[in-house]
């Protein structure tokens, strides 16, 4: 059902809710740190508007969703590209079936007007014009001006708001009057390996343990040399695994190997090579058998994980850390 709503004699039609299977599993630090950014404590008070950080893949998105969901909150994801322009993120002209000029309100905007969390994701790739629309609502005041429908629009007191931002070379650099409004700075790291495992079989539940255990070994590895394979790569190279093993009749653990390639391409291969092993296993004939390919696999990863790979989040982040004593970011907080 449509749902509609008017300001200033400006009628809007309002945009719709996100509703996905996500569920954040990892880190309880950062959550409680994007939970005590939109508490409001007191009259007078206004809700922080928190930036979550980290490479891509690592769970930011599910984060923002996930506690908003926990504060019962609708939420609206408005995804930002390079070419995403002010009246995108505000309120766009559209011509309706009787020839008339309509308004239509972004996920932005009607998150501000119902009370809901909005989720700007990746909001780096925006440029400054973008991002010059937000700056009231950004502060104390808390309002957009749409310059297509000529109105002010105040944001509902329990409107929430944070953004994502990933860490490569095809974003902008945000211009500063933005980014001291966008305080806190949320990291989100690499997860622990009981939280991978539980990433892992939380998205993909079909899969066998065996597979959820070898991809979460692997996925480890790559973390300690600070490699940019994430819970995503593992979910989509169980997925591919699961895939190839019932169009060829075989056990999915049979063709993780050719997983790891078809997702990661030959950066994935190299890395399971470089622990000493040159076995690759392409195309549905094989001469070894699965459990004799999975040991050639964690071979090539250096071995079984150790007793210290499998401790505690501390332990954890200082094995990330330990391969580059001059590299002070990689023991960044778990998932």
């Amino acid at each position: 059902m449509t749902r509609k709503h008017t300001i200033e004699g400006v009628e809007l039609t309002l945009a719709v809710e996100d509703s996905l299977p996500l569920r954040w599993i990892g880190s309880r630090e950062v959550l409680e740190q994007l939970l005590a950014s939109w508490l409001v404590i007191g009259e007078g008070d206004v809700p922080l508007n928190p930036r979550v950080v980290g490479k891509p893949g690592v769970g930011k998105t599910t984060l923002g969703y996930s506690v908003a969901r926990q504060l019962g909150r609708p939420v609206f994801i408005v995804q930002c590209t390079m070419d995403t322009r002010p009246e995108d993120l505000l309120v766009t002209p559209v011509l309706n079936a009787e020839g008339r000029v309509a308004y239509h309100a972004s996920g932005l905007v009607t998150a501000m007007i119902v009370g809901g969390v909005c989720i700007l994701d990746e909001a780096n790739r925006m440029g400054e014009k973008s991002w010059a629309s937000l700056a009231p609502l950004l502060d104390a005041r808390r309002y957009v001006e749409s310059i297509v429908a000529g109105i002010k629009i105040p944001a509902a007191p329990d409107f929430r708001i944070c953004v994502t931002m990933n860490e490569d070379t095809s974003t902008y650099d945000v211009p500063e009057y933005i980014q001291s409004r966008l305080k806190p700075i949320i990291e989100v790291g690499f997860p622990s390996r009981q939280e991978e495992l539980e990433i892992l079989h939380f998205a993909v539940p079909l899969a066998p343990d065996s597979l959820l255990e070898y991809v979460t070994d692997f996925l480890q590895k790559a973390h300690r040399r600070n490699l940019p394979f994430t819970s995503r790569d593992g979910v989509h190279i169980v997925r591919y695994a699961l895939k190839m093993g019932r169009l060829k009749e075989g056990a999915p653990e049979g063709f993780l190997l050719e997983a790891v390639e078809a997702i990661l391409g030959e950066e994935g291969l190299e890395f399971v090579e470089s622990g000493g092993t040159d076995q690759r296993v392409k195309g549905a004939v094989r001469e070894v058998s699965p459990e004799e390919e999975m040991r050639r696999f964690l071979e090539g990863l250096g071995a079984e994980l150790t007793e210290e790979d499998q401790e505690d989040d501390e332990v954890f982040e200082d094995g990330l850390a330990g391969d580059d004593d001059d590299d002070e970011e990689d023991g960044k907080p778990p998932y």
